[in-house]
């Protein structure tokens, strides 16, 4: 099979064509700008275009599928070119659906906790030899490529995002997978620059509830009030398991989760992680992983990439990094570095660095998010409320949103680094919240 990637750079896209090309498809693509990891996973597996641009000559008629990613434009040459061939135009989530159509497919939804559940679900599979498909957005350890695709495996768990699926498909990317087992687990107000209102970001849920074929089950997070709305009113039928966060203790500053089988000691920490952790073993459940053999094997999960990350730092001071950035996930993240380290100074970075954290009208959702900790700094670029079009931020308005007493607010890089460099980094515990990069700030050093 020949296929096509209309910006094959991106953190989903080229995982999927690495895939493809394990698989034995032939693959090529074409992207305006491609960065690391991507660049030098593309390389390895020669699938790296020779120039970045567009490149409409390399759409031919015997190309049989185009795979179209968000970052392209709806005016995209190579994807004009495409439609005038009338070739098959897939997105991203459309493509993975046609790979598995034919296997029991796993979706774990949510506005938080997906990634890490997902993660959760495969380490413990791949612990116990239990060959899988699977997709999910974040890098695993022990894992090469976060996409994988066979002929013959019969299961596919899926990372569900309910971010648009193309720049030509405008719909939810999970409501196109139709799972036969789903997990959900919780929804707080997301992507604001594409769900205006809160109730249309509900309706993706909804939605994604009704997609579950008939006879199939859904996981759900019975502390998640809007979670249980969804569930208690989709007409679907299909099979309902509760989960809830267990019971546990922190031990000499690991955390312990109490079983019937005794205390089981655990890598990560946090209670929205032991959360994750009941979802994902309740998943576990349902594709034949008994309690035991999942207790076994979540003993040695470290984390997905970027929740909770532990960096080492040459100067062996303790810092995390966490993908937080919306309001939920920022609450969850303190709460649970809070609660670990109680008796520390504990110092919080975090960047505003998407569309809907930078909305003067979502920044509200941020109040008491940095609560507990001893020291906090919200950093924003204003250089990238111009690039983004939006409107000027004033750090008043930031330190009124957050209702954080003795807040610091910086809003270029240059400040944030000097304020950084004032730092002893090995006095304190330090936890860096962004799906950016604080302006370059180098973590390690």
């Amino acid at each position: 099979m020949k296929t096509h990637f209309i910006a094959i750079g991106g953190s989903a896209m080229h995982n999927l064509a690495i895939a493809l090309k394990d698989k034995g498809y032939e693959v090529s693509g074409s992207d305006d700008a491609i960065f690391e990891p991507s660049k030098s996973r593309l390389e390895k597996k020669e699938i790296l275009p020779e120039e970045l641009g567009w490149f409409p000559e390399k759409i031919t008629p015997d190309i049989d599928a185009v795979i179209l990613g968000m970052h392209a434009h709806q005016d995209n040459p190579e994807l004009a070119k495409a439609k005038e061939l009338g070739l098959k135009i897939y997105s991203y989530p459309e493509f993975l659906y046609e790979q598995s159509k034919n296997k029991t497919r796993v979706v774990i939804a949510g506005s938080h906790g997906k990634t890490t559940i997902t993660s959760m679900i495969l380490h413990v599979l791949n612990f116990h030899q239990k060959d899988v498909d699977f997709m999910v957005g974040a890098q695993l350890e022990g894992f090469d490529c976060m996409v994988k695709l066979t002929e013959d495996n019969d299961f596919m768990v899926l990372e569900g995002d309910e971010y648009l699926s193309s720049p030509i498909d405008l719909r939810s990317k999970f409501l196109l997978y139709q799972p036969n087992i789903a997990l959900m687990s919780g929804i707080a107000w997301d992507h604001i620059n594409v769900f205006k209102t809160f109730d249309d970001y509900i309706e993706q849920f909804r939605k994604f509830a009704a997609s579950i074929t008939a006879g199939g089950v859904l996981v759900y997070n019975e502390e998640d009030a809007e979670v249980v709305k969804v569930v208690e009113n989709t007409e679907n039928y299909f099979r309902k398991i509760p989960y809830k966060t267990p019971e546990y203790e922190i031990v000499n500053g690991k955390v312990h989760l109490k079983t019937e089988m005794g205390d089981i000691p655990l890598s990560v920490f946090g209670a929205h992680n032991l959360l994750n952790l009941e979802g994902a073993r309740h998943i576990c459940h349902t594709l034949g992983i008994m309690d035991e053999d999942f207790y076994e094997a979540i003993m040695s999960f470290k984390g997905a990439s970027k929740r909770l990350e532990k960096v080492e730092r040459e100067d062996k001071g303790i810092l995390y990094k966490d993908f937080a950035h919306a309001p939920s996930k920022v609450k969850a993240v303190v709460k649970a570095f809070c609660e670990q380290f109680k008796n520390e100074k504990k110092y919080g970075f975090l960047e505003l660095h998407t569309y809907s954290s930078l909305n003067p009208v979502f920044l509200e959702q941020y109040d008491h998010a940095m609560d507990g900790l001893d020291e906090a700094v919200v950093f924003y670029s204003e250089d990238a409320l111009k690039i983004k079009r939006m409107e000027p931020i004033s750090p008043e308005l930031i330190k009124e949103m957050f209702k954080k007493e003795n807040l610091r607010v910086f809003t270029n890089a240059e400040d944030l680094h000097a304020y950084w460099e004032t730092l002893d980094k090995t006095k304190g515990i330090y936890m860096m919240m962004s799906s950016g990069n604080f302006g370059g700030l180098d973590l390690a050093k």
